[in-house]
């Protein structure tokens, strides 16, 4: 039952690992939304591919006040809740067979 724990711990550092690197890339695209960057470019190419999932789904709700685009700060919330909730649950199951 040991390695079922560690391996849910695991599960549950990798996944938290997953979300910070998705935070990050999106203030790197919020920030990136400030200036004028070339969206044929590799790396913000790469960066839309990666983020857009996450919000293209929220920009079709009514989230824009005038020039500001508010489903990045919702996105924030979601993602917030997704991963404490699944690596809450993992660590958890983590606990349960260590």
């Amino acid at each position: 039952m040991f390695v079922i724990g560690q391996f849910f711990a695991s599960l549950a550092v990798l996944f938290s690992m997953i979300f910070k690197v998705i935070y990050f890339l999106l203030v790197i695209r919020i920030v990136l939304s400030w200036f004028q960057v070339n969206p044929f470019s590799e790396p913000v190419n790469l960066l839309y591919r990666v983020t857009d999932p996450i919000l293209l789904p929220l920009r079709r709700l009514p989230l824009q006040v005038g020039m500001i685009d508010f489903s990045p700060v919702v996105a924030f919330i979601l993602l917030s809740f997704i991963d404490h909730f699944v690596v809450g649950i993992l660590q958890q199951l983590a606990y349960r067979f260590a």
